[in-house]
């Protein structure tokens, strides 16, 4: 299983607000089987960032593929060959 960045630019419009609940569905889904290890989206811009795993490039936007949102993304895939975060370390020792 590979790692990948997803960066999503899109536009919003009426009709795409009204699809996002269906589409949180989805991100939900699969944040819980883990091919979504992190969503981010931009309070600023129409632009958010994924971290997934997934066999290929392919692989990605299939998954992607299944949100009533895809219509609306352009999408840059870029395969990862580091990724570290706090997630991934032991947890903060807190003595009480």
């Amino acid at each position: 299983m590979n790692k990948y960045q997803v960066c999503v630019f899109f536009s919003v419009d009426e009709e795409f607000m009204g699809l996002v609940p269906k589409h949180r569905v989805i991100i939900n889904e699969l944040i819980i089987s883990g091919v979504i290890d992190s969503y981010a989206i931009s309070a600023e811009q129409g632009r958010g960032w994924i971290t997934m795993n997934g066999a290929s490039k392919s692989d990605i936007r299939k998954h992607l593929g299944r949100s009533p949102l895809f219509k609306y993304f352009e999408l840059e895939i870029d395969q990862l060959m580091v990724y570290d975060s706090q997630m991934y370390r032991f947890p903060k020792m807190v003595l009480n």
